[in-house]
């Protein structure tokens, strides 16, 4: 399984489309799409159709992000009525803006890849569309994804939010996981008459030579007409609508063969020193394994019974035993004096939690 958020830092740019018209190319393909709809306004949510109450979603799932809270959030779009494919939605909620903190803790930014890893056997391609912030949500949302599309448009103000989340998806590779990458700054609501226009992408040509895609998405009425009537665009009829949706199509390639990539994100064996981190459920990472206590202390012997080991027993006296990977962060010195550490990352602090071993003041 593989996840894709499509982002802006700047509102009406058309982001809620482009994650739409994905996921529109990514049915008509036959790939098993789930689509998170992380933004408190909840487009995504009606445009594929997903109306009414729902008593989970996905304000319960970054709450509790376990398999049966996840499952009980995610409905089946009703673009299966109209063509043959299968797209779901993890259904948005008004109640997000309540995760949507400006310093939200490192345990916090993990909550959405904890969920994903619950129904990764479940889906080709997840399409996360973000809010145009920089808060929880969107952090949390690229925390858990292997690409993000930056969306924009030709002018003054969305040229400056695509620099800044440019610069934010650095800083969140940096301080929490590298295999998060950019898939490229994508221009939307393109006017091929106006000067303005013109000299605003060539403004981002100039700054992102190799970051911007070089198709431009074009304002177009079809989009809106998909939208109200929660029908994929490839099954929009018109040249005009066939045209958008090979456009779409080109996208996802675009998407699909970087995810064919290596990713950078480096995993370590075994721990520097013995502490105890909260669990990280990744997504592609072997979960625990049970084994029983005499099995255990057949293989392990005296480091089973010294110090205190990293694996925990389970309720029903067996063993988990899990691989452990080292946390991106740096925590060599600071972190062993106190609680509580704040790693900074340009004007972000992230709060990373450490569980001192009974008995340690």
């Amino acid at each position: 399984m593989h996840v894709l958020s499509v982002s802006s830092l700047k509102g009406g740019v058309g982001k809620t489309t482009v994650a739409l018209g994905l996921a529109s190319a990514a049915f008509a393909q036959g790939l098993k799409t789930l689509v998170v709809d992380l933004d408190p306004q909840c487009d995504a949510t009606t445009g594929l159709g997903a109306v009414g109450e729902f008593k989970n979603n996905v304000a319960s799932v970054l709450k509790n992000p376990k398999h049966n809270v996840v499952s009980a959030s995610i409905v089946s779009s009703t673009w299966g009525k109209v063509a043959t494919g299968s797209v779901d939605v993890l259904v948005g909620s008004p109640r997000s803006i309540h995760h949507d903190t400006p310093h939200p803790t490192v345990r916090q930014t993990w909550k959405l890849e904890e969920a994903l890893h619950t129904v990764e056997k479940e889906y080709d391609l997840v399409i996360i569309d973000t809010p145009p912030s920089i808060n929880a949500l969107t952090r949390t949302a690229w925390v858990a994804s292997d690409r993000v599309l930056i969306v924009t448009e030709p002018g003054i103000f969305s040229v400056v939010a695509a620099d800044r989340a440019i610069r934010a998806l650095e800083e969140v590779r940096e301080a929490i996981t590298k295999r998060v990458r950019p898939l490229g700054i994508l221009i939307n609501r393109h006017r091929a008459a106006s000067k303005e226009q013109d000299f605003r992408v060539q403004e981002l040509k100039d700054m992102f030579p190799e970051l911007l895609i070089p198709d431009y998405l074009d304002e177009r009425a079809h989009l809106q007409q998909t939208q109200g009537a929660a029908r994929p665009i490839h099954t929009w009829p018109g040249d005009g609508a066939a045209e958008i949706a090979d456009f779409f199509t080109a996208l996802l390639k675009r998407a699909l063969d970087s995810f064919a990539e290596p990713n950078d994100e480096v995993v370590q064996e075994k721990p520097k020193e013995k502490r105890k981190f909260f669990r990280r459920h990744k997504r592609g990472k072997k979960g625990p394994e049970l084994v029983t206590i005499e099995t255990a202390i057949e293989e392990l012997g005296e480091d089973l019974i010294g110090d205190e080991p990293i694996e925990e027993f389970a309720e029903n006296g067996q063993l988990a035993t899990e691989q452990w990977s080292e946390p991106a962060w740096n925590d060599d010195e600071t972190s062993a004096k106190q609680n509580e550490v704040s790693t900074q990352t340009g004007s972000w602090n992230f709060k990373l939690e450490i569980e001192k071993p009974e008995g340690e003041n």
